[in-house]
């Protein structure tokens, strides 16, 4: 055998070795073989609606309702076989919180606290995301100091986490606390510049009265999102902001969309009936009112439908919906939700005047955010008590003192107080501005201040000024 057929020899085991360890290198999926060069080059399978949903959480997004229904049955089914798992405790009490918060069934918040509770109890005592979810439970139970407790908790274990910051945002909100706020949203979006920030930026803008910038980042925040849940989400903060300044067609044009993006976009579907009424087309507005909460009953809803029933001079439409609200705080409350700012202001223009005060006087003792100051003065005016009431309605109103936001309705609350006083001069002010900010806010106390506008009549020379 010469030297060349010898190389040649070699050359075909070298080979032969080769593919040899290639073959014993390579997988096999789902029954075909894959050869390591194959490896990579295969889409990954799209994840499921859990996947989705779990992902979505995770990250601070608003999630689907269909894949949080998956999630919580995939992990309870987990549990069922692993019940020291503290992560997968954690995750099911997180898809608990954004279940019951976006249907509005607080029958879900004994079971997140459950779960989260066990988590920590497990060993997650010091995850963040843990803490954090505690913290979001709160919010969506109006427990605002406990927010408050549980994100400061999160935001020491984990500086950079931006979901700290937003759900301190929303705790410090609800406490009245306008510097916390700030401190809180400077670092949110110092770590989360995208359109989740974008969108909580809005609602702190809108509640500081600068219109055009919290409009501009809602604008930002829905044309940046990723999938149809979150955008929905922010188009329908959007028709919010655009029906508080009286544009009734960009609103339901908002609304609109936000609900062809995600069906389960309820807070659109009311918003559809806010803004129907808003331009008389009041049998298109009863009826997504109706559908609205038929998959919904959230109280402020049924508030909103009863009086647009009362304008309507439907007494009994408007007593089955005041039904509704009663029922559905009595339910809340037995779940742990804070419902006394709605039943506050509902008992304060539909009920016992004295009891909304008792309400609302403990809720200002315990979180005195802008919405409890406003709600706690119309119900001292409701008793007549207008130099105590106007203080409250002075704090709601007066963006020095926290109360920027530019509301038709606080504003309209404080003209009434000040004409009560005989304060004239300030209540046309105030009456005239409530119009002008929204001339439609709403269908029962819109014509109520035209009404007491009209009666004040045009300036005196005698009048006081305004203050």
């Amino acid at each position: 055998m010469d030297g060349m057929e010898i190389r040649l020899r070699r050359r075909r085991g070298r080979a032969r070795r080769l593919v040899i360890a290639s073959v014993a290198g390579a997988a096999v999926l789902g029954g075909v073989l894959v050869l390591p060069w194959e490896r990579g080059t295969a889409p990954r399978p799209a994840p499921g609606p859990a996947a989705r949903a779990g992902g979505a959480i995770g990250a601070g997004l608003p999630a689907a309702l269909p894949g949080l229904a998956v999630l919580i049955g995939e992990r309870e089914a987990h549990l069922r076989a692993h019940p020291l798992d503290a992560r997968a405790w954690a995750v099911l009490g997180a898809a608990h919180v954004e279940h019951g918060r976006r249907t509005a069934d607080p029958a879900h918040f004994p079971k997140a606290a459950k779960a989260l509770r066990t988590s920590l109890r497990l060993g997650s005592r010091q995850d963040p995301a843990t803490l954090e979810w505690l913290a979001a439970l709160a919010v969506a139970r109006r427990d605002f100091p406990a927010a408050r407790t549980w994100g400061e908790a999160a935001a020491r274990r984990a500086p950079k986490r931006w979901t700290a910051q937003a759900v301190l945002v929303e705790a410090y909100t609800g406490l009245g606390d306008h510097k916390g706020v700030g401190r809180a949203l400077d670092r949110l979006l110092e770590l989360r510049p995208g359109p989740a920030g974008s969108a909580r930026a809005a609602a702190v803008y809108r509640d500081r009265g600068w219109r055009e910038d919290a409009a501009a980042r809602i604008s930002d925040a829905a044309a940046a999102a990723g999938a149809p849940v979150e955008r929905a989400a922010y188009l329908e903060q959007a028709g919010r902001l655009a029906l508080e300044r009286g544009d009734r067609e960009p609103a339901l044009r908002f609304f609109r969309e936000a609900l062809r993006a995600d069906p389960d976009q309820r807070a659109a579907q009311a918003g559809q009936g806010r803004a129907l009424a808003a331009l008389g087309r009041t049998s298109e507005a009863l009826a997504a009112y109706r559908a609205a909460l038929a998959r919904q009953p959230r109280p402020e809803w049924a508030l909103e439908l009863g009086e647009l029933y009362e304008s309507l001079r439907l007494g009994q439409g408007a007593r089955v919906q005041y039904d509704l609200l009663r029922e559905r705080v009595r339910g809340a409350a037995a779940a742990g939700v804070d419902e006394e700012l709605v039943l506050g202001r509902f008992e304060a223009d539909h009920g016992d005047a004295r009891a909304a005060l008792r309400r609302l006087d403990a809720e200002w003792r315990r979180q005195p955010g802008t919405a409890v100051a406003d709600a706690l003065g119309w119900a001292l005016h409701r008793l007549g008590r207008d130099e105590e009431a106007l203080g409250y309605a002075v704090r709601a109103t007066d963006g020095d003192r926290g109360g920027g936001v530019r509301s038709a309705s606080y504003i309209y609350h404080r003209g009434a107080i000040e004409r009560a006083l005989g304060r004239y001069g300030a209540a046309r002010r105030h009456l005239a501005e409530a119009l002008r900010i929204d001339p439609y806010f709403s269908p029962l106390h819109a014509p109520r201040c035209e009404r007491a506008l009209a009666a004040l009549g045009e300036p005196s020379v005698e009048d006081p000024p305004a203050r």
